[in-house]
């Protein structure tokens, strides 16, 4: 039973998972990052100590889940949040220095890649698609970091060569939920309590895109979303204005990139694509498009530990 190991620490998530290459299963343990309440995430160097405390938890319950570590053939580490020059977070050393250490230990293989590569391997795995690792595709990544519309081609050296068609100007994706919800008293992160209100709208407003050259602005949301609840507008209403604002800018960003490079095919990443009305809305608007399930969505180490597997076993796609 080849085992392939990948560790992803993340600004949201200490995780770590192992892929069995012979029966495909994917074992995985997350553990969120503890934020006061409040608060709209943490500082690096928090995020840094409470990783250093939740990996050996993480990391105990995943082998007592899968099995012991002599099986382990290769592994795998998030070390940046996105594949760029200058591309870095503290948080990473996490994953780098743990899964170094245990190739170190064992005589393996180990390789690093950033966190966007591993939503978008977990992303295709959660939604059945990594069949799409063949050919050239456009990816979506929209989280609490993050709001890139991806071009993505299949590559020897970093298994998928990401090309940024397009990004946010000013806020995230996630941020604007995050600090949405926060504004209407929602605990920190606040993309599930925030859909389960918006599931309660009356007055559904469906505001139109920011894009220029591809990319969005958002920031214009949150002031609007601020101006409703100041009007006495319903929390319900404002939650479903803000996730209706993510989907038009994500539907005109996926737009701008097929009128670029054809009708691709697109696989939609990152804790923010898992909300269900967003999902429903682009489903409903386009063809050829692929979701994960919720749990390989949001923030996880299964795309890296698939990525120890590509590079080690089939790099030649």
């Amino acid at each position: 039973m080849p085992l392939y190991l990948g560790v992803d620490t993340s600004n949201y998530t200490t995780s770590a998972a192992l892929y069995d290459s012979t029966s495909q299963k994917m074992y995985s343990e997350i553990m969120p990052l503890p934020v006061k309440k409040g608060e709209a995430g943490l500082r690096q160097s928090d995020a840094v100590f409470h990783h250093t405390r939740q990996l050996p938890v993480v990391m105990r319950t995943l082998f007592d889940k899968a099995g012991k570590g002599e099986m382990i053939t290769a592994a795998a580490a998030s070390v940046r949040p996105v594949n760029a020059n200058g591309s870095y977070m503290p948080c990473f050393l996490c994953s780098a220095g743990t899964a170094q250490s245990i190739a170190a230990a064992m005589g393996i293989r180990v390789y690093s890649t950033s966190h966007q590569i591993g939503h978008i391997l977990a992303a295709l795995f959660g939604g059945n698609s990594l069949s799409l690792l063949s050919s050239d595709f456009i990816a979506v990544h929209v989280s609490g970091g993050t709001t890139d519309c991806l071009y993505c081609t299949p590559d020897n050296e970093e298994l998928i060569k990401v090309t940024r068609i397009g990004s946010s100007l000013d806020l995230k994706a996630g941020q604007l939920i995050d600090r949405t919800g926060l504004m209407l008293g929602l605990d920190f992160p606040c993309g599930a309590e925030l859909e389960k209100l918006a599931f309660s709208a009356e007055n559904k407003i469906r505001p139109k895109a920011v894009i220029r050259d591809g990319s969005c602005c958002l920031s214009g949301f949150e002031n609007k979303a601020n101006e409703l609840k100041d009007r006495g507008a319903a929390p319900g209403d404002i939650a479903y204005f803000v996730l209706s604002a993510v989907s038009s800018t994500v539907y005109a960003m996926i737009g701008y990139a097929r009128e670029k490079y054809g009708e691709l095919p697109v696989i939609c990443a990152g804790g923010v694509m898992s909300d269900v009305l967003i999902k429903e809305d682009l489903e409903k608007r386009f063809k050829n498009i692929f979701f994960s399930t919720p749990g390989f969505s949001r923030d996880n180490a299964a795309g890296v530990a698939l990525y120890a597997y590509y590079m080690n076993e089939v790099r030649k796609i």
